[in-house]
């Protein structure tokens, strides 16, 4: 995983009767990040065309002994769309799910991330009057491999989601707004409307 990277984006949390479907965007297109070590960043819209994402996992903060999902299993959903990365995954009856659910009906985990590789990226800098660089900014065009989505309790980015919900509501609030979507997965063959 070398030169893996992390984002992590501000959320709102939504909680459902039976709250057992996580949703979340792991990555959010033109949003502008936080400061970090002297710039700033977004992601471009067709950044993900193309990256692999066929063996993708969701972790609780991004640490690999909190599993939650994985892609290669069938039990975690991508999908790309207007807004960024989604993922969606029902919370596993294990002692990071029932925790991780109890921090989101609560609202203190409200955030998401994603750990990946970039393939390109470009650079822009903002000058002032007297040619001066006031702000650079760093574009992510093209991820080369996801590795992990994840609910995170400190963000990067001010703009994404993470909520908690019944699968009757999510579908109800997600089913027409498909671009594209990771495909070849058992999860999407055994709920094909759960994918966004």
């Amino acid at each position: 995983m070398k030169n893996k990277e992390t984002r992590t984006y501000n959320a709102e949390l939504r909680a459902s009767e039976d709250g057992k479907t996580v949703t979340g965007y792991a990555a959010v297109f033109n949003s502008m990040s936080e400061e970090m070590w002297g710039f700033r960043e977004r992601i471009d819209p067709k950044a993900f065309d193309n990256a692999d994402m066929s063996d993708v996992r969701a972790l609780f903060n991004h640490d690999p002994n909190m599993l939650l999902a994985r892609s290669s299993s069938g039990t975690l959903a991508l999908s790309v769309d207007e807004k960024g990365l989604r993922y969606s995954f029902e919370l596993p009856d294990t002692t990071a799910g029932r925790d991780l659910r109890e921090m989101l009906k609560r609202g203190d985990v409200s955030q998401s991330s994603f750990g990946f590789t970039i393939a390109e990226d470009d650079w822009e800098e903002r000058k002032n009057d007297a040619g001066e660089v006031v702000e650079t900014t760093r574009i992510i065009t093209k991820v080369h491999r996801l590795f992990d989505v994840s609910p995170v309790t400190y963000p990067a980015y001010p703009d994404a989601t993470v909520a908690i919900r019944s699968r009757d509501k999510w579908q109800e609030e997600h089913k027409k707004d498909s671009k594209t979507a990771v495909k070849n997965t058992p999860f999407r063959d055994r709920a094909e409307d759960m994918l966004i």
